[in-house]
């Protein structure tokens, strides 16, 4: 795969269920039933950004995400319910599960992903010799190495890091 720079996200509280507390969870998405989880909401201000980062990055987009069988079957049913491949233009076949958080950065690798937004520090800690823009969401910041991202309105920067030149590999200057 070529080094056209290609976008990663995370589902579980970045695209969904975002900005919660350090430890919460997203109790009706993991525990309730099958209709509250497709009841439950998307991120605030990830409508308003992530559209505009599918155009930057060409289409070349990817949710990749860490859960089990039950999980990925209501993330799939919640991204069709809520008409998510409608409203941001990412592809349907651009979304990619594995079981443990480190098995991201195979994703990551085989993908070419240069820019990954995630909520976990220990993924970033997985793919940091893959994926060299890194970008930490959520309400607390981490180390020198990760860019912090607070919110979806904060997440235009991403724009900056994608160099003019398309095919140059990736060097962020933050990290």
């Amino acid at each position: 795969m070529n080094r056209e720079h290609r976008l990663g996200v995370d589902f579980g509280r970045v695209i969904h269920g975002g900005l919660l507390a350090p430890g919460e969870e997203d109790t009706a998405f993991l525990g309730g039933s099958f209709e509250e989880a497709l009841a439950s909401p998307a991120t605030a201000g990830v409508y308003e950004v992530l559209p505009g980062l599918v155009e930057a990055f060409d289409g070349r987009v990817w949710i990749i995400s860490k859960c089990g069988d039950r999980v990925r079957r209501r993330t799939l049913a919640w991204l069709d319910h809520h008409d998510f491949y409608g409203r941001t233009g990412l592809r349907r076949g651009n979304v990619r599960f594995c079981r443990k958080r480190a098995e991201k950065a195979g994703h990551c690798r085989e993908l070419g992903i240069t820019h990954m937004i995630d909520d976990r520090l220990d993924v970033h800690r997985a793919i940091r010799d893959i994926v060299p823009y890194r970008y930490l969401f959520g309400l607390e910041p981490g180390p020198e190495w990760v860019r912090h991202l607070p919110n979806w309105a904060a997440a235009e920067v991403i724009r900056e890091d994608i160099p003019a030149e398309r095919n140059r590999p990736a060097r962020p200057h933050w990290s």
